[in-house]
């Protein structure tokens, strides 16, 4: 059992562990594959070890999410679906030892309202279309989603919960940032435009890096606001805080940024619902210095970029001129996908039909960035079932429970990043399920409740 003191001591450690982590794979690269290979190997020992007393498989799973987009970056995937694979084989393990709720009967109909739209996909896919890959691409996110929800629907979290869930996922973002920054010590050297900038983000998708690098500002804000009790632990969560957001914002990728800051806003919302006079006083204060920090980090990524981030945010080109499309033509795809829901609303085109459907009929080469406008074209109505149960029970969730502060903060992220990522990465399933967990207050937070 872990002691305030054991914590924290854990805590620096593995900070400084997994900072050495960031500069060791950033030399020797080829060795993340075995980082990859042992994140696995430890989860399974420690859950199968505990019998997943200890809710082993949520914080392994966790590990994972926070983990994924670094091993994507230095190529130490196990194939390239190892996070949503990690993801799965630790929440299938939980619900072995601790089987699924009643509560969770919705996520099994979603699940099965998957298949019917395979099959049909199946049979309509080209021959020389891979339909393992085809299916893998477009099912393993809602598959990953639905098994994470199977096994922590009402599953019972505390606070200190969130403290080490926080940890977990944080650890390895520390050593995604360090390698980014190796990777990219100079930014005004590689900025030339205004488009995403892969050289920014660590030679990999700034659309994936933004996304977690905004999940990690939520977190370091969350380990600010509710477990920096020492001045150097405050210190330490602004620097970090700091960190994320400027290394966030000049990806150009604007997504993850966005999310990050409304997660933050929702929770700050929340928590004043429960607050006293005393803290709100506080969570005042906290939202002054966060918002001089926000103008700040801005400020410095104009001078880094030459001013083109600006521009990025303005939706203008390098020169000052504005795009035609305000989100690099994420739109356009959307509304070839309505179509093909409207012209298919009963069964969809099927899985991975929708992007050999808008090839064929507008020359148009490219995967969905919006889940939501895929699953409609691709799943017909019963698209829209199953987007009413992810769209709704979470809501339900919050009716018996409301002191869960979390809870719309973590659905917003998935709401978002579904609508300008997809589910390329583990990250929106796995922090989609953790809107359904059973929360309550164990110990008194630093900002007091009424």
């Amino acid at each position: 059992m872990e002691t305030k003191k054991t914590k924290g001591t854990y805590y620096i450690l593995f900070f400084l562990l997994h900072l050495f982590i960031g500069v060791f794979f950033y030399s020797f690269r080829f060795l993340s594959v075995g980082y990859a290979a042992l994140i696995i190997l430890l989860g399974c020992f420690f859950i199968v070890k505990n019998k997943n007393n200890n809710n082993e498989a949520l914080f392994w799973a966790a590990y994972i999410v926070g983990a994924e987009v670094f091993l994507r970056m230095t190529k130490g995937n196990i194939g390239s679906e190892y996070g949503k694979y990690g993801v799965i084989l630790f929440m299938l393990l939980g619900i072995y030892y601790k089987g699924i709720s009643k509560k969770a009967a919705p996520y099994m109909f979603f699940l099965v309202f998957l298949l019917p739209s395979a099959f049909y996909g199946i049979i309509q896919l080209s021959f020389d279309t891979s339909i393992r890959k085809a299916l893998v691409f477009n099912l393993l996110g809602p598959i990953c989603l639905g098994i994470s929800c199977l096994y922590l629907m009402d599953k019972k979290i505390t606070f200190s919960d969130i403290e080490k869930l926080t940890r977990w996922m944080l650890y390895p973002l520390l050593a995604m940032v360090v390698y980014i920054f190796l990777y990219n010590p100079t930014v005004r050297e590689v900025v030339t435009g205004t488009d995403s900038n892969s050289a920014t983000s660590g030679g990999f998708g700034p659309n994936q890096v933004s996304t977690v690098l905004g999940l990690g500002m939520f977190i370091i804000f969350v380990r600010l606001l509710f477990f920096s009790k020492k001045i150097s632990l405050i210190i330490l969560h602004i620097f970090l805080l700091f960190i994320f957001s400027y290394r966030g914002i000049i990806t150009f990728s604007r997504g993850g940024v966005y999310t990050g800051i409304a997660m933050i806003l929702i929770l700050v919302f929340f928590i004043y619902l429960f607050a006293n006079i005393k803290a709100k006083f506080k969570i005042g204060a906290i939202a002054s210095i966060m918002i001089v920090l926000g103008i700040g980090v801005f400020i410095y990524s104009i001078s880094q970029t030459g001013g083109l981030i600006l521009n990025r945010y303005k939706g203008e080109d390098s020169l000052g001129r504005e795009k035609v499309s305000k989100f690099s033509g994420r739109e356009e795809l959307a509304v070839t996908e309505l179509q093909l829901f409207y012209d298919n609303p009963i069964m969809g085109v099927g899985v991975g039909m929708n992007k050999e459907y808008r090839k064929d009929l507008l020359g148009i080469v490219g995967a969905s960035h919006n889940e939501i406008t895929r699953m409609l074209a691709e799943h017909g109505f019963l698209g829209i079932i199953n987007l009413m149960i992810l769209l709704i029970v979470p809501f339900v969730n919050y009716i018996s429970n409301k002191k869960y502060i979390f809870l719309f903060s973590f659905f917003i992220f998935w709401f978002l990043t579904i609508n300008h990522a997809a589910m390329r990465i583990a990250a929106p399933a796995f922090i989609y399920a953790l809107t359904l967990l059973n929360f309550s207050f164990d110990e008194e937070p630093i900002v007091h409740r009424k």
